[in-house]
């Protein structure tokens, strides 16, 4: 895995630690923990769309695709955007999101 690659993973894994620092930090009904939320899910899918598919090919099981667009809902129809998708996401699916990523990251750091 090239190094750019692996500055992404990390990336995610800093969006993935903050969302679950912020779930514990306060309710999702807070618009600031919401926004905050939000915000780090743009990001996650902004690194996401940097990964090669030679890097997703090593996690099929964590859908990329579906992350990206979740990005480019939140980015560009933030006004559209359900409170119950956004807590599901962050509750049930980064913390899926960041084991893969933790896996990455191992399986990287065990080949250089």
């Amino acid at each position: 895995m090239n190094r750019r690659a692996d500055s992404r993973l990390e990336d995610i894994a800093a969006a993935c630690d903050a969302i679950s620092r912020y779930i514990r930090r306060a309710d999702m009904d807070d618009e600031i923990v919401f926004d905050a939320i939000r915000i780090r899910l743009i990001e996650i899918g902004e690194a996401v769309k940097d990964l090669s598919v030679d890097v997703t090919d090593l996690e099929p099981e964590v859908p990329w695709k579906d992350i990206a667009r979740m990005r480019d809902h939140l980015a560009h129809r933030y006004f559209d955007t359900t409170h119950a998708i956004v807590d599901a996401t962050a509750r049930h699916d980064v913390p899926l999101l960041a084991a893969a990523v933790r896996r990455l990251l191992g399986d990287a750091s065990s080949k250089a």
